[in-house]
């Protein structure tokens, strides 16, 4: 058997995920690649097997391509098979790095699902802060918070958010009410690097400059905490403050939300995805929280 004849994996999952959806769009959505990566492989493949896959520019396929798919389906098929597990030589490991509120806000209350459905993988966890330079050299997938521009990493984004300033129940009550954002003049405003006040103020018409005095937090569940306790008013992210918000330790000032001008991105080296335990996860991952 010739290897020279024998196209990738990665080329093959492209070829029969874009032969099923007919879209570039969808294909890289499905495989976490970028479109220009799916016309890449798709081309990689033609070239390998010496003829033409898809006939028009609606993705039906050639005779052959019809031909070639039924053989590609029959062979995922038979890899999908796994030896019994008396055969297998142990649990694969998967190593994720997750900043700290993503994970427990986000991650953890849902990771049951994923261990129930792949009880063959072992996940470890690890704490990640890029902001401070805290991260996990040995990751398999790394969580990052931030405008997405990762040129040693490829990546795709996971989730974004909206921002609104968020205090415990006493500080209204004791600083309210909370009517036009004017009315946030000369409180204590909580900081974070993560989350700058100035995105917030720009919204709602304000041009205060950024607050350069008050208890300031590297970590967003931190400052939820600190305005949980009484501290100032945190501007939060909804969907990693809704802990806070659902026991009700937090409560919104005003009904209205910003966009955050960040987001949180799935991000990994080129050719993790190869490993079916790694793309496995981002799948989940993604539709866990989109």
């Amino acid at each position: 058997m010739s290897a020279s004849r024998i196209p990738p994996i990665q080329c093959l999952l492209t070829f029969e995920a874009l032969a099923r959806l007919r879209s570039v769009t969808l294909a890289a959505e499905e495989l976490f690649v970028t479109p220009s990566a799916v016309s890449h492989r798709v081309r990689q493949l033609e070239q390998i097997i010496g003829t033409k896959l898809f006939g028009r520019a609606d993705f039906s396929l050639t005779t052959e391509g019809s031909e070639y798919l039924a053989h590609v389906r029959e062979g995922l098929t038979i890899l999908q098979k796994f030896p019994s597990a008396a055969a297998a030589p142990g649990k694969r490991k998967l190593r994720l790095a997750v900043t700290p509120t993503f994970s427990r806000s986000i991650l953890i209350p849902r990771l049951r699902q994923f261990t129930d459905a792949y009880p063959e993988i072992d996940l470890t966890l690890q704490v990640s802060i890029p902001l401070l330079d805290v991260v996990a050299e040995d990751a398999d997938l790394m969580v990052r918070f931030g405008a997405g521009r990762y040129a040693d990493m490829e990546h795709v984004c996971l989730m974004k958010d909206e921002i609104t300033p968020l205090a415990s129940p006493a500080f209204v009550r004791e600083h309210g009410p909370f009517e036009t954002p004017q009315d946030l003049a000369n409180l204590p405003l909580l900081r974070s690097p993560l989350e700058p006040w100035r995105t917030w103020f720009a919204a709602n018409g304000l041009d205060w400059p950024e607050p350069v005095e008050g208890s300031q937090f590297n970590d967003i569940g931190l400052m939820c905490d600190g305005a949980a306790a009484g501290m100032g008013v945190g501007l939060i992210r909804l969907k990693l403050g809704s802990p806070w918000l659902d026991n009700g330790s937090l409560v919104r000032l005003y009904a209205h939300n910003a966009p955050s001008p960040h987001a949180h991105y799935l991000c990994w080296r080129t050719g993790a995805m190869d490993r079916w335990e790694v793309a496995a996860f981002a799948e989940w991952l993604k539709k866990a929280v989109g």
